[in-house]
């Protein structure tokens, strides 16, 4: 059996020689294991000697036992300290140091381009409202003066939703009957605010539209149109010419000239398209135009008589213009972007240039 002061002097040597927690550990171990440990080795052997020496050895080892228990204790405090501040000294700050730079999100170019048109519009005395994206037939087609035999009714043209009530879709011509679809212009909010507010006013609508068409560098099935409305006792083309021009001026940070040409809407009398000067070529002629020095953009004239008798205006008392833009194409040419299938693309590459 191992003398009480040899293992007293092995245990001490070996608490303070150890350089780590885990060091230490194994010592604790070494010392007060249970199967193996040396001092309960020695507490063990009392067992067989005479009650005298029983008596005396194991005081000694009890006092043993809480002197080599203050000892670890010890240590365990100095290496504990000893590792929190070589730990803090390995996470030290360097202020100097340049920092990590956290990139941080921004807008769309087409949430950019249609917040600027807000702001434009809302300057000129216009309000801004909305309407849903999933349509009933009567307001998407009916109250517009598109007939059932109208091309925009063709499948191939509409996303028609099967179920006949697809959606919440309410207002006061609303027919438990009626079909649903994607909207495929924001025109059908024209009669939704008409039924609801009475004249003189002025509204635009932008909104996601639905066309049922293939893609291509200019054209996609989904896309931002912007729609105004104004009705008034007075209200003439004039007013409208205008408007636009003030609009594309102001979008566009340019010089621009409006032109009107003769076309057909069912929901307008008389209607127009309107294109406006190339701002590549500034009326010249240049690949972007085509040669020809415009740039059609969008789609206008005075509101049919049929659109102001569906939202339930005497008729002949109100008279108003409306024009259709999509915000795509505005951006396309504001930015100078080639496709507009990059805007849905969701290309990081293409989205952190804005």
């Amino acid at each position: 059996m191992e003398s009480m002061k040899a293992l007293q002097k092995k245990a001490i040597s070996d608490i303070e020689g150890s350089k780590t927690l885990e060091d230490l550990r194994n010592v604790e171990i070494d010392i007060f294991g249970r199967k193996q440990g040396r001092l309960t080795a020695v507490l063990r052997s009392l067992a067989s000697l005479s009650a005298e020496k029983r008596r005396v050895l194991g005081g000694e080892a009890n006092k043993l036992r809480a002197k080599l228990q203050g000892k670890l204790e010890e240590k365990k405090r100095s290496l504990e300290k000893h590792e929190q501040a070589r730990a803090m000294q390995s996470e030290k700050i360097d202020v100097t140091f340049p920092g990590v730079k956290k990139e941080q999100g921004h807008l769309h170019p087409l949430t950019l381009v249609r917040m600027e048109s807000e702001r434009i519009f809302n300057a000129l005395g216009y309000a801004v409202v909305e309407g849903p994206e999933v349509e009933n037939e009567y307001y998407n087609f009916d109250s517009l003066n598109i007939p059932k035999n109208h091309p925009s009714r063709d499948q191939w043209d509409t996303f028609w939703i099967k179920s006949d009530r697809a959606a919440a879709v309410k207002g006061k011509r609303e027919k438990p009957e009626e079909k649903y679809l994607m909207r495929t212009h924001t025109s059908p909010v024209q009669v939704r605010y008409m039924e609801e507010h009475n004249p003189p006013f002025r509204i635009i609508v932008p909104g996601k539209v639905f066309r049922h068409e293939a893609t291509d560098a200019s054209h996609d099935f989904e896309f931002w149109h912007l729609e105004g409305l104004t009705v008034g006792k007075d209200v003439s083309v004039a007013n409208l010419v205008y408007t636009l021009g003030t609009f594309f001026k102001k979008i566009f940070g340019k010089e621009s000239t409006i032109r009107l040409r003769p076309s057909f809407f069912p929901f307008v009398e008389p209607g127009f398209e309107f294109d406006i000067s190339c701002l590549s070529c500034r009326g010249k002629g240049c690949s972007v135009c085509k040669q020809t020095g415009w740039v059609e953009l969008g789609g206008a004239g005075m509101v049919h008589p049929k659109v102001f008798e569906a939202a339930g205006y005497a008729k002949g008392e109100w008279q108003g213009f409306a024009f259709g833009v999509g915000l795509d194409r505005i951006a396309l040419m504001k930015y100078k972007i080639p496709d507009i299938r990059l805007f849905r693309a969701n290309d990081i590459r293409f989205l952190k240039q804005f």
